[in-house]
């Protein structure tokens, strides 16, 4: 099956990749243009051999192929683009939603001499809105600073301004866009019985909620990054900076009175005709759409899309309608719901080469050998940082993706760690790098040599965007690899090309076989129609971990399961180095609601990675205990770096395993043991006010203390008190408690508290 997948959104300004799925990389695939709004400045019938104008709506991928087998829909009007694919099984339907145009004017300003350089002749901006791509946006001198003109979304977005080039050179700054966050919904469905001679019908019925207030926003959002840590190749955090908060420069003013959340309701397009889904989505009232029993196809049911949009619009959630066997009996499920053993899991990191030790190198045998310790953590998941053929030590420069690193272990061996680690209980989330390859893998030396059937792997870019002064063997004159930032070594892959498509959809089939989920490395540069598709063809109870910075809620559209939460790790750090009080941590699940997140659990939850810099190097270890407390006692998936546990101060270094910091373990152990007794802990749903807000200190650092409360639907509810500071605080709680549960001693209504106290109210 060639089909493109489900219905896509956007909105004015966005480009949306279009892909056949399973594609063949022999066959012929052409895309048509059938349908536009008439604000459009495209025509229906075409196609993209036939785009032209300085702002083309349909332009084909990068290929040297004479067909169109991946396109970019760039809408430059907002409604409905209706398009076909002609691929070699049939033809295909594919719609794209657009809604307006969500960006602002936004001037960004940074005076020349907070610049690391006085000898400063040229400037890149780097920034999540141009993929990081240094030397293609410039600012220009204005006066005594570098000054740069665009447009973007709403919201605090953080940028680098980049001197000479050199990413050593970098300033990083943010802009702060005023405009609302992104709403968001839930979709419920009830059967309901012949009505007013309708028939029965499935009700669909999107409770739909708005995002905070813009002085939600602004009190409580770090800045979205501008840089992301990868392979320890420059920026290894996406930390942003800027006193005062820089603000934008002709852009739109606040509203004050945003506009009520609508619902779009979408019907796949893969499951019925043209008419039928005109036809039911005609039905939508509101955020209520009753689809008739009689319209429901008896073999494959029914996707329904649902969408909400106001002023900006949110992901997408959907629903499959189904019949169970004969007569009306009809089954209502979420196609992308995550694997049961994937609600909220203990994540334990490794970086496998410093993992055994600095007695013993690493191999799959000596962390196979360490399982029983990370049953002793209470560890429901085992990320292990790459594991293919690289000639780093990190391992995502990948040179095979077929064959374990020799100096790790034969994939027999590999294999033999997987199967012990679900003997243990345990799963294994495998470090997925397809974003590019390094530049010894075969595939790029023959692409550099000029072979044609390597002609279209990578993508390329203008030699005038160069800022390595890399020797790119026998590309064109004129011609280099993509890459980001300043990762000379790791060329992109081209998701253009058909037989890319291919031959890393068989990569994930390898793995999929083996691992029980994929931490996605470099996921904001692969395409979002990709990885739906990735999605789609893994088991069931496979899960998908995406690294995305900053965390994007449609990454979670049909795509991934947990998110890196960027928002937590920066107010974690700030509250670590005292440069906000701890009651930030609060604003971290309102800018997470603002992006447009709805369930808080859908978050992992760190304190550090192999990315970053060790929390107890850059704060201190009684910092570090309230920070990781809080990873484990706010709702979603708390993950542990190799190392935090035993007092690690660098960042790859080798675990401490016989001089490490036992007291520090143990206190980790306790943690995650609580965590798994208490199903408050893994499953109530988080409150920053209330009881909660009544908590006061009597003795200590009021600022370094914050409480929140998890309470479940069955009414269940527990009291945190996390404490950051130095010295042990003493707070007042309002509700009467006799025990704290992790230290499991008897309290009254004064509490003295080191680390954090969970209470359970009398």
């Amino acid at each position: 099956m060639h089909e493109p997948g489900p219905p896509r959104t956007t909105s004015v300004g966005e480009s949306v990749e279009l892909a056949p799925r399973s594609p063949d990389p022999d066959g012929t695939y052409e895309w048509t243009l059938r349908d536009a709004p008439a604000d459009s400045a495209a025509t229906s019938g075409e196609t993209p051999a036939l785009v032209a104008g300085e702002a083309p709506v349909l332009v084909a991928g990068e290929t040297g192929r004479s067909d169109d087998p991946v396109v970019h829909l760039r809408p430059d009007a907002p409604g409905t683009y209706v398009l076909t694919l002609d691929a070699p099984d049939g033809t295909h339907r594919q719609r794209v939603r657009a809604f307006p145009d969500e960006r602002r004017a936004t001037t960004l300003r940074v005076p020349a001499a907070d610049l690391p350089l006085e000898d400063v002749d040229r400037v890149s901006v780097m920034w999540p809105h141009n993929d990081r791509l240094l030397a293609r946006d410039r600012p220009e001198r204005d006066g005594d600073d570098w000054v740069f003109e665009t447009r973007v979304p709403p919201g605090r977005h953080g940028f680098s301004f980049v001197a000479n080039d050199d990413p050593g050179n970098e300033h990083r700054d943010a802009v702060t866009v005023p405009g609302p966050g992104r709403p968001r919904l839930s979709l419920d469905a009830r059967v309901a019985a012949e009505d007013d001679g309708d028939g029965p019908a499935v009700v669909l019925t999107a409770e739909v909620e708005a995002p905070p207030s813009r002085e939600t926003f602004d009190a409580s959002t770090d800045a979205e990054g501008a840089s992301g840590g990868e392979s320890g190749a420059v920026g290894d955090t996406e930390d942003v900076t800027g006193d005062p908060d820089p603000v934008a420069e002709n852009s739109d003013p606040v509203d004050e009175d945003p506009d009520p959340v609508a619902v779009e309701f979408l019907v796949d397009d893969r499951d019925a005709d043209p008419e039928t889904v005109a036809r039911v989505e005609s039905l939508a009232d509101g955020d209520t759409l009753a689809v008739p029993l009689a319209e429901i196809p008896d073999d494959h049911g029914l996707r329904v899309h649902a969408v909400p949009h106001a002023e900006r619009y949110g992901a997408a959630d959907t629903v499959r309608i189904e019949r169970e066997g004969d007569g009306d009996a009809i089954a209502v499920t979420d196609p992308h719901a995550p694997p049961a053993w994937g609600d909220s899991p203990t994540i334990y990191e490794v970086f496998v080469r410093s993992f055994a030790g600095d007695t013993l190198p690493t191999t799959f045998r000596e962390i196979e050998r360490r399982i029983p310790y990370l049953e002793s953590l209470d560890v429901d998941a085992l990320w292990l940082t790459p594991v293919l053929a690289s000639p780093t030590e990190h391992g995502y420069h990948v040179t095979d993706y077929y064959d374990t690193a020799a100096d790790l272990g034969s994939r027999e061996s590999f294999e033999s760690l997987v199967d012990a680690c679900h003997e243990a209980g345990v799963r294994v989330i495998f470090d997925l790098v397809i974003n590019h390859t390094s530049r010894d893998h075969p595939a790029f030396q023959l692409h550099a040599a000029g072979v044609d059937e390597y002609a279209d792997h990578y993508r390329r870019a203008d030699a005038a965007f160069d800022v390595t002064g890399t020797d790119w063997a026998a590309l064109a004159d004129g011609d280099m690899p993509e890459y980001y930032f300043n990762w000379r070594r790791i060329p992109n892959l081209n998701f253009d090309s058909p037989t890319v498509r291919a031959w890393l959809l068989d990569v994930v089939d390898e793995w999929a076989a083996v691992v029980d989920g994929f931490r996605a490395d470099v996921a904001w540069g692969v395409p979002h129609g990709f990885w739906k598709e990735v999605a789609a063809r893994v088991p069931d109870d496979f899960l998908l971990l995406d690294e995305t910075l900053p965390h994007d809620p449609f990454y979670g559209e049909g795509e991934f399961d947990l998110h890196y939460d960027t928002s937590l790790y920066e107010v974690l750090g700030d509250v670590g180095a005292g440069d906000v009080p701890a009651d930030a941590i609060a604003g971290a699940f309102a800018r997470a609601e603002w992006l447009g997140f709805g369930d808080p659990g859908v978050q992992m939850r760190y304190v550090e990675n192999h990315d970053e810099e060790r929390y107890l190097a850059e704060h201190g270890r009684d910092a570090l205990k309230a920070a990781a407390a809080a990873t484990f006692t706010l709702p979603g998936a708390p993950m542990v770096y190799a190392g935090q546990e035993r007092g690690n101060e660098t960042y790859r270094g080798p675990v401490r395993w016989h001089d490490g910091d036992n007291d520090l373990t143990d206190f980790h152990r306790r943690l995650a043991a609580l965590r798994e007794r208490e199903p408050c802990l893994r499953e109530g749903a988080v409150a920053f006010d209330g009881a909660a807000s009544a908590v006061s200190v009597v003795d200590g650092e009021a600022d370094r203390v914050t409480a929140y409360t998890r309470t479940t639907e069955a009414g269940e509810s527990l009291l945190v008190v996390v404490n950051f500071a130095d010295e042990p605080a003493t707070v007042r709680v309002p509700e009467a408690v006799e025990t704290d549960l992790f230290d499991g001693r008897a309290v009254g209504a004064e509490i003295e508290i080191d680390a954090v106290a969970v209470l359970r109210p009398i």
